[in-house]
């Protein structure tokens, strides 16, 4: 008579943000890994193409003009969103100087902006959610795939929606050529 093999189910480890900032101050993952902690998960960044990176510098451009003196526009950089997320969006509005997070990262951008092709997925679900629970009023998301910027707004508390959180409103534009 066979035995039937044991059933093994796996286990996954969520982590917080400050072992995760432990985990690069103590060498054991490089500070330029591709890595960002979304919601206790250590996921892989979209890989930075030449038209991911224009992107980001056409918008980082735009927005220094935009919002002027008094605000910093980093990117790519990580967000201290909550105690189980350290996203690092490809770019931040943030009030004040360079100075001002030598401490810690932001924690409560004025905006947050992301430049997705092979992450677009990613960044309309799981990343618009946590943004959304985190109170962030204004998400952006370039999305290269179909030409367009999607500007998310309002966030609202919903049971059915990931993380409990979403936007209620979506606008969608043209980019331009």
């Amino acid at each position: 008579m066979a035995v039937a093999p044991a059933r093994y189910r796996v286990q996954t480890r969520r982590w917080t943000r400050a072992e995760y900032d432990r985990m690069i101050l103590r060498g054991v993952l490089d500070e330029d890994e591709p890595l960002e902690l979304l919601d206790g998960r250590l996921v892989v960044r979209e890989p930075e193409s030449a038209s991911h990176n224009a992107a980001i510098w056409l918008v980082q451009n735009a927005l220094r003009r935009a919002f002027g003196r008094g605000w910093l526009v980093r990117g790519p950089a990580p967000v201290a969103l909550d105690p189980a997320s350290e996203p690092a969006p490809d770019l931040t509005v943030v009030r004040g100087s360079p100075r001002d997070y030598t401490r810690d990262h932001p924690a409560r951008p004025a905006l947050v902006v992301e430049v997705a092709r092979t992450s677009l997925a990613k960044d309309r679900r799981m990343k618009s959610g946590l943004y959304a629970r985190a109170g962030i009023a204004d998400y952006w998301v370039v999305n290269l795939v179909d030409r367009v910027l999607e500007v998310y707004r309002d966030p609202v508390r919903r049971a059915s929606a990931r993380y409990g959180w979403k936007y209620d409103r979506i606008r969608v534009a043209d980019l331009l050529p």
